[in-house]
């Protein structure tokens, strides 16, 4: 089987690749715009006809296209998530290779959900940002393509490679700094957050088992239950061996929670850090590093509590409804989130 990965060189592409790579059926060909592409190829800029003359004269039998983008103003996640699947889309409606396409979508298409409830496929989706405004549309045109596509819907990837950007990725940066500095205690912000963390190579498995096979529409990709970023944060601090105490600066009802250890005496307040530097927090919200804070004031005081914003759009909550993957595609998680956890802290201590 001829298989054509679009964006092999991202987070999500990696592990794609090298999973189709480990499948001595599969003859890959890697199209991107980096230089270890086998074809270079601007998505966002090249021309639909030029697309299809590389498939008329590579012929495969699927793409999978992973390339996208989760940063940048509305103008940039436009191009390169939405028009550019427009050109994918474009192009194999003019090819006569008659590949099936395997579009990546995200969970940000849905937008936030009911606390305590599982998102199925045909939930309304209403993102609630720019970035799952650009999904939701690369979603709607490969659905009215006429292909015979499918849509993954992954929800939070975690694991080997997880963006330093990412909020676990936050977190595993936070408790290296304190680890390497000797801090005894770390308070972090923006934890309340629950999430469905699905492993990356889980993912690359369901993109595998989406090649294979003939469903169509949407599926949604997860783990089927939402993990609280504060219980993924005491998670981190045990497989990494962080003997301090983790303090949520941002629980209700206004006094720092303790996530793990016992406080000191008084509980502190905060401060940014010692180069005054500001940084976005555990979800990318720009404000005083929330992610590193020690205490020191004596006096009792405390910030306010923050309301934090989600930038993904999602609220304070998701969880994927997975029925329609194991029923469709045989799939199921088999990655356990303390596994992805302790494969991020290896990538995190190695910064030691």
């Amino acid at each position: 089987m001829r298989v054509l990965l679009i964006g092999s060189n991202g987070y999500l592409g990696r592990f794609v690749a090298d999973r189709l790579l480990a499948d001595p059926a599969v003859q890959l060909t890697a199209l991107g715009r980096g230089d270890d592409a086998d074809v270079r190829f601007d998505l966002a800029t090249g021309s639909p006809g030029a697309l299809t003359r590389f498939l008329d004269a590579v012929h495969p039998g699927v793409v999978v296209n992973c390339a996208g983008t989760t940063r940048g103003g509305a103008r940039e996640l436009t191009r390169h998530n939405t028009v550019a699947v427009a050109t994918v889309c474009e192009a194999l409606r003019r090819s006569g290779c008659g590949a099936r396409l395997v579009q990546v979508g995200c969970s940000a298409e849905y937008g936030p959900s009911q606390p305590g409830s599982s998102t199925a496929e045909d939930a309304v989706p209403r993102p609630g940002g720019p970035y799952g405004v650009s999904k939701l549309a690369a979603t709607e045109l490969v659905l009215g393509s006429g292909l015979d596509a499918v849509v993954l819907r992954v929800f939070s990837p975690a694991g080997p490679g997880t963006p330093a950007g990412s909020p676990l990725g936050r977190l595993a940066e936070a408790m290296r700094r304190a680890m390497q500095s000797g801090d005894g205690e770390l308070r972090l912000g923006g934890l309340g957050a629950q999430r469905d963390f699905i492993d990356v190579r889980d993912v690359a498995r369901a993109v595998h088992a989406a090649s294979l096979s003939a469903a169509q529409g949407v599926i949604n990709i997860g783990s089927g239950r939402a993990v609280r970023l504060r219980d993924a944060a005491a998670t981190l601090a045990r497989v990494a061996g962080y003997g301090g105490a983790l303090h949520e600066l941002d629980a209700p009802p206004g006094a720092l929670r303790p996530i793990i250890g016992h406080p000191r005496g008084e509980v502190l307040g905060h401060r940014a850090d010692a180069l005054g530097h500001h940084r976005a927090d555990a979800l990318g919200h720009h404000r005083p590093d929330p992610l590193a804070h020690r205490g020191d004031r004596t006096d009792g005081e405390h910030p306010a509590p923050v309301a934090y914003p989600y930038p993904d759009g999602c609220g304070s909550w998701q969880q994927a409804d997975v029925r329609t993957a194991r029923d469709r595609l045989g799939w199921r998680p088999r990655i356990a989130l303390e596994e992805s956890l302790a494969d991020i802290w290896m990538e995190a201590a190695c910064r030691i």
